[in-house]
């Protein structure tokens, strides 16, 4: 058996970890009054909890992104369908993330803030919670908590990989620490070729790395609120409605432009708009309001009222509006972000339009284009032209079978899982 690869970086990092308990404390209650951390959990990034371990086998899954974490649940039900003894143990990192989890989880599956990289905190984490299995669904790794999980001789396996070129050669002055990190995880997928030749080239065997696709097409359907969603639709009273999803500030300016362009041809209808960054909601209100737009910030279905764009201020509405509205657009795509996730919308049969920059899912909008399942757009006036054509709706069916089939990812994932406890 091959030895594990050494690294000195590693090492070095390794030694100073300790080094976080001096000022991880207040660092963290700085962030509680900057609204960066939940002030009620924040210990548990500090290995601190009152919730108590299931009793029975418990595998944790930990990921950092929104997005990521969103496709475990899908993954935690098959499992939990071929073995149901087993408990769940979600991690995240952003408070963000465990907003947008919250209406999400399946039975017997609890959500933690995954503690700071240092050997105590790790410690006392895998002490109380003992998990038999760790995945990690995510782009970041955390050394001290690798390290320790191998030392304790839990299976580790990483999913969802996705490296693009470009990181693969910033991580290659570190190569050797990837190296050796990598080397302790029992299997790793990928979502393309490009991201098995980036791990491949920082020294990960090729019988070690499998291309799945990505995890996120298949997705469990965003959770409802349906009294809620009541409420919003009595407001709306009827009106036409369409949904600019997940947007950044260039994706703005044509959501904006077309929403012009659509209040000429029907002047009663309400744009939701859901920006990435629910903190920037008053910026973008404040930008609506000088271009001239009645608009509100969602909060209750009384704002909708008289309301031509309404800006939601919080993670978790998504499964709500993509059921109420027919149509959508879903942001980072015409800002040059790399697109968002495709299978959302399709699975609550939303008809979806998109921008040209959507490199972080190239293969799964090229899926969606090829089954004429999306209607891809440039700028505010093509945005516009598509969200008026009465034809983009037929285009649903066509997206739904597209998010089907990612389903088999899953299964598959599900079951090497569960071969390696």
């Amino acid at each position: 058996m091959a030895k594990p690869p050494k690294s000195a970086l590693l090492g070095l990092y390794l030694t100073a970890s300790p080094l976080i308990r001096l000022f991880a404390r207040r660092h963290l209650e700085k962030r509680v009054l900057r609204g960066k951390e939940d002030g009620q959990r924040y210990r548990e990034k500090l290995g601190l909890t009152d919730v108590p371990r299931p009793d029975g086998p418990l595998v944790w899954m930990h990921a950092v992104g929104v997005g990521e974490l969103l496709a475990l649940p899908a993954l935690i039900r098959e499992m939990q369908a071929r073995d149901p003894a087993l408990n769940f143990l979600l991690t995240s990192s952003a408070k963000t993330s465990a907003q947008a989890i919250e209406h999400n989880l399946p039975p017997r599956t609890i959500h933690q803030f995954l503690p700071l990289d240092t050997r105590a905190y790790a410690r006392r984490f895998l002490d109380h919670w003992q998990p038999q299995l760790s995945v990690w669904a995510e782009r970041d790794i955390w050394p001290v908590f690798l390290t320790e999980v191998e030392r304790r001789g839990i299976p580790l396996a990483l999913i969802n990989g996705r490296m693009s070129h470009e990181s693969a050669a910033k991580k290659q002055r570190a190569k050797a620490m990837f190296a050796a990190l990598y080397a302790k995880f029992r299997f790793i997928e990928v979502q393309d070729e490009e991201s098995a030749e980036g791990f491949g080239c920082l020294g990960v065997p090729a019988d070690k790395i499998t291309v799945t696709g990505t995890l996120k097409a298949g997705a469990d359907p965003l959770a409802d609120q349906p009294e809620k969603r009541s409420q919003m639709e009595q407001a709306l009273a009827g009106r036409p409605v369409w949904l600019a999803a997940s947007t950044h500030p260039e994706d703005e300016i044509a959501v904006f432009k077309a929403h012009r362009k659509i209040l000429e041809t029907a002047p009663d209808t309400c744009l939701i708009l859901a920006p990435r960054d629910p903190s920037r909601a008053r910026r973008i209100l404040n930008h609506a309001l000088d271009l001239g737009f009645d608009a509100a910030i969602l909060d209750g279905a009384d704002s909708l009222k008289g309301a031509q764009i309404a800006i939601i201020d919080r993670i978790g509405e998504l499964g709500l509006w993509f059921r109420l509205t027919d149509r959508c657009f879903i942001g980072g795509s015409i800002a040059p972000v790399g697109g968002h996730n495709p299978y959302e919308p399709a699975r609550l049969d939303c008809a979806i339009t998109f921008g040209p920059n959507v490199q972080n899912f190239a293969d799964d909008y090229a899926a969606f284009h090829a089954a004429n399942a999306a209607r891809q757009v440039t700028d505010g006036e093509t945005l516009a032209e598509a969200l008026l054509d009465p034809a983009l709706t037929d285009l649903r069916p066509a997206a739904a079978k597209v998010a089907d089939a990612g389903r088999q990812a899953v299964v598959r994932t599900a079951e090497r899982l569960l071969g390696v406890m």
